[in-house]
């Protein structure tokens, strides 16, 4: 049923309803499904907007789920989104529309790099970038985040001198997941120059751009710099925003005709064509509808955020990292002083929250975990309070 006032505040039982995040979390977390708090998967425990659920309402009242034909309305969807939201002017032939974004980077690897080559993350950053890459046969190039003011920077100069001349891609996360920072245009222009000096295709990966906090400001790489056109692919999607994750769509757009020629060529290769359950619901997000609900949730993220903020870094040892985006908290238990086996185990036994594991995103995290605050306000504040029971030696 479409709810026309978001109730983020509604907890919806999500166990036995093959939900990773909730169903598989004692699996492989060992944290009971009885009282456990799922805090790991990047979905969100809240239902999309009235449009969306309506436009799925319309299919099944149809009752027949063919193949999807003429997509200038969803491709227009996009473009009226882009333009909206982002002051960026998309055409329609740059827009592919890919099994969500994992599958669109695996995509840009196969199709723009060989094996053997190396491909650049900026770590820690989301763990499947890694895992696609290592499973194409290519090589990972970890250039390490600097940790300056409780919050990552970007350091070329120690990143031109890894540089082997075997790299051909940057994978960029912006904004930047784990650890929730808006780049700034300088900083992004920062990227564009070191991807021209090391003559490297850029991905911008940007699902969560819809997802920035009051007082913070996104800038689409397209709108960086023009002269990295030939190199630059774009990634977004309604996944992130709008809470479709299962869905598995995403937006490839590229404006460049020879890497655009060289991307379709390797979709017809590989037969791909999106679900029509996906293009429904996110040409029906990509809507004012959609944007007024986006501007409810950011709003209501923003509360979970300093909730959550102002109960863990309360907590002698642990601090949570500025979020600036995203609605994934990055929380660093270094001042403990604990081993990160003891630390997470008081997470997931103590406090009985899943989380992600800091190491998963490479270099860097070892002494984090990630957060989900994406959920009701009283899980939050639960699991804030379970925080403070488990490392309660402390205070």
């Amino acid at each position: 049923m479409a709810h026309l006032t978001p109730d983020f505040d509604e907890e919806i039982d999500r166990f036995g309803t093959h939900s990773s995040k909730w169903d598989m979390m004692q699996p492989l977390y060992g944290v009971p499904a009885e009282d456990g708090l799922a805090m790991w998967v990047a979905d969100m425990d809240f239902r999309p907007p009235a449009c969306v659920q309506a436009a799925v309402q319309r299919m099944a009242d149809h009752g027949l789920y063919g193949y999807y034909g003429d997509d200038t309305g969803y491709r227009d969807a996009i473009r009226w989104w882009m333009q909206e939201r982002h002051g960026w002017t998309v055409e329609r032939d740059w827009i592919f529309s890919t099994h969500g974004l994992v599958n669109g980077t695996a995509l840009c690897v196969d199709a723009f790099t060989r094996p053997g080559d190396a491909v650049v993350l900026m770590t820690p950053v989301y763990h499947a970038f890694a895992r696609v890459i290592r499973a194409s046969g290519r090589e990972v190039r970890e250039c390490r985040l600097a940790l300056e003011d409780n919050r990552y920077t970007m350091d070329f100069e120690a990143w031109d001198a890894q540089m082997t001349g075997a790299e051909t891609m940057l994978v960029l996360c912006s904004p930047h997941n784990p650890g929730g920072r808006v780049w700034t245009r300088e900083e992004l222009q920062d990227v564009a120059d070191f991807a021209k000096r090391h003559d490297l295709i850029l991905v911008s990966d940007e699902i969560h751009h819809d997802l920035v906090m009051p007082g913070q400001n996104h800038t689409a790489m397209a709108l960086v710099d023009d002269s990295i056109a030939d190199r630059l692919v774009m990634m977004s999607a309604t996944t992130k925003t709008f809470n479709l994750a299962g869905t598995h769509i995403g937006n490839v757009i590229i404006a460049d005709p020879d890497l655009r020629a060289r991307f379709a060529a390797r979709m017809a290769g590989l037969g791909l064509s999106p679900n029509s359950f996906g293009l429904f619901m996110a040409e029906a997000a990509y809507s004012p509808e959609g944007a007024a609900w986006v501007d409810a949730l950011v709003a209501y993220l923003d509360g979970n955020r300093r909730l959550f903020d102002e109960g863990v870094n309360a907590i002698p040892g642990l601090n949570s990292m500025p979020l600036q985006a995203t609605y994934l908290s990055w929380v660093d238990f270094s001042g403990t002083g604990m081993e990160r086996a003891e630390f997470t185990r008081r997470v997931e036994q103590d406090a009985r929250i899943a989380a992600n594991h800091g190491p998963t995103f490479g270099s860097g995290g070892e002494d984090f975990l990630r957060f989900n605050i994406a959920t009701p306000r009283a899980r939050v504040a639960e699991a804030v309070k379970r925080l403070q029971e488990a490392f309660g030696d402390l205070q």
